[in-house]
């Protein structure tokens, strides 16, 4: 008789800029996966990249057509992380926390549907989809389980760090985030994560909700420094996926100009709580 497995299982979140997807934003999700799996109390069967909408307003971030293009390109050969359009694809910005929202009643949506479908229809195996980019791969937003998954936001240190910024997150927003859902956090070099949670007293409250992930194989790579360098004429091979950089060349994505896109315009949620908040 075989053992039951009765870990709980979990799907990871990934927001950000992605602009572009890095190596780095990928291996993010190997180190989560690998360590959530130590535990012996967790499976992961899903990882989503949510990329932010351009009125998140970032100085340089470039169309959301492109970053959504980029990073299908970047996961078309894993079985297991997919992307997903919905946060990138909204006319206003959405804080984290309503992305969270929307993908955990996803979530609940798509195990009911999977009942009925099991009740009713066979299921068919190897079912693919289209890209963006006319590329097919495997439906790996539909994975087998046992139930409604955990769902986690996944996140580097300097999301940590960022929760002390005023105006840039709702408390209510935060407590939201660690208690309902939980981080998984990749350390980062440079980055006191520990202290972080120490200093905020909505983190050290929950804090058995925040799992630290320690990166022994250090990596700096970061999206910043690759359009810095894509803008010196200077190569960025193996810091992104080849189809990722060819994808770039194609368009000529990051230059001078890409880079003073949204200058001088202030960030969607400083703009929204500063002025909330007067």
């Amino acid at each position: 008789m075989e053992k039951s497995d009765d870990r709980t299982e979990v799907v990871l979140l990934a927001c950000g800029s992605f602009n572009p997807i890095t190596n780095m934003h990928l291996r993010m999700f190997e180190l989560a996966r690998d360590h959530l799996h130590a535990t012996g109390n967790y499976r992961v069967v899903k990882g989503i990249i949510s990329p932010v909408g351009d009125s998140y307003k970032k100085k340089g971030l470039i169309e959301a057509h492109h970053r959504l293009t980029m990073a299908q390109l970047a996961t078309s050969d894993t079985d297991w992380v997919c992307v997903d359009p919905w946060e990138a694809t909204q006319n206003e910005w959405m804080e984290t926390v309503r992305v969270l929202r929307h993908h955990s009643q996803k979530l609940v949506t798509d195990e009911d549907m999977k009942s009925q479908t099991n009740v009713n229809v066979p299921v068919k195996k190897g079912r693919k989809r289209k890209l963006d980019n006319d590329i097919d791969e495997p439906d790996k937003c539909c994975p087998e389980t046992k139930g409604t998954p955990k769902l986690k936001l996944l996140c580097g240190g300097d999301l940590l760090e960022s929760f002390q910024t005023p105006n840039l997150w709702k408390v209510e927003d935060m407590t939201e985030i660690v208690s309902d859902y939980g981080l998984v956090c990749i350390s980062r070099s440079g980055t006191d994560s520990q202290k972080f949670i120490y200093e905020s007293d909505t983190l050290w409250k929950h804090q058995n909700n925040i799992h630290m992930v320690t990166e022994w194989i250090t990596n700096d790579i970061s999206a910043t420094k690759i359009r810095r360098a894509l803008r010196r004429g200077q190569s960025v091979r193996y810091l992104v996926p080849d189809a990722v950089l060819e994808y770039i060349s194609k368009h000529q994505l990051y230059n001078p100009d890409s880079e003073d896109r949204n200058a001088g315009v202030i960030l969607a949620p400083l703009q929204k709580y500063t002025i909330g908040s007067q």
